[in-house]
Formats: C-alpha cells, sequence, structure tokens
C-alpha cells in the first residue's frame, strides 16, 4: 500500500544528544560543494540527513565518500 507523499516515516536511530534509540525524521539532500558558478551542477552531492523527533539534533552523512 503506497503513502501519501506528504506522510513522514520515521526510523529508530540512537541519538548522540538524547543517549538512547529515538525517532528520526531521515531524508536526502543534494548539496553543493563548489563555489565556482560554472561547475556548480556538476558538484552537487547527496547527504544522507537524519534528524532526532526528541531534541532535534540533526546529522549529516555524505553517502558516497569516494
Amino acid at each position: 500500500m503506497s503513502q501519501p507523499e506528504d506522510s513522514i516515516e520515521t526510523v529508530e536511530e540512537t541519538c548522540d544528544r538524547c543517549g538512547e534509540p529515538t525517532e528520526h525524521v531521515i531524508s536526502i539532500d543534494l548539496v553543493t560543494e563548489s563555489d565556482r558558478e560554472q561547475n556548480e551542477e556538476y558538484s552537487r552531492e547527496p547527504y544522507r540527513v537524519s534528524e532526532c523527533t526528541e531534541c532535534g539534533e540533526t546529522r549529516k552523512l555524505r553517502m558516497n565518500n569516494a
């Protein structure tokens, strides 16, 4: 069964600030890593963003650490 596009899925992960497993909202963010405008579209990298629903702590992890 598919979920509505505006639904939020959460995953239980250990939060560094809370010190225990809590619900986290997970998303993917494309971050531009170049300061040069002409190559800007080629310098976007995917990051996994995890936000704790208890304390708001947000972690970003680059997904392709090549």
